[in-house]
């Protein structure tokens, strides 16, 4: 039963996939496989590479997301992972709404197009 939403642009495009992959694949139910002593070395080395990157300024949407994946990737507590992917799926749309803001400046900033001089139309929400 459709209802309405307050999605963003990049909150309907999740929506969208999921969709999308249920109609293609039906429900998945996979086991885990996260939690092993290696993914915990690997999660450690990406949490140390995004704090010296944030401590240097060099911190980048690839930094922030690999060290997410890389905690989800850690844990083995389901409670604890599902908390994780949330925050990966966060990144994740954090991420993709900071592309969208960035075209979007480069639209205002370029003007209508030069091909058919159609207006700039915003796809975040602003003005």
């Amino acid at each position: 039963m459709p209802y309405p939403t307050f999605l963003s642009a990049a909150e309907g495009d999740v929506r969208r996939e999921r969709e999308a992959q249920d109609d293609k694949w039906g429900e998945q139910n996979h086991p885990d496989g996260t939690g092993d002593s290696h993914a915990r070395l690997v999660a450690e080395h990406a949490r140390v590479m995004c704090q010296e990157a944030a401590k240097d300024g060099r911190t980048t949407w690839k930094h922030v997301m690999w060290e997410e994946v890389a905690e989800a990737f850690a844990e083995h507590d389901e409670t604890k992972l599902r908390t994780e992917l949330v925050q990966v799926a966060t990144v994740a749309i954090a991420w993709v709404e900071a592309i969208d803001r960035r075209k979007a400046a480069r639209n205002r900033a370029n003007g209508p197009c030069p091909e058919c001089d159609a207006p700039y139309i915003p796809t975040d929400g602003t003005p």
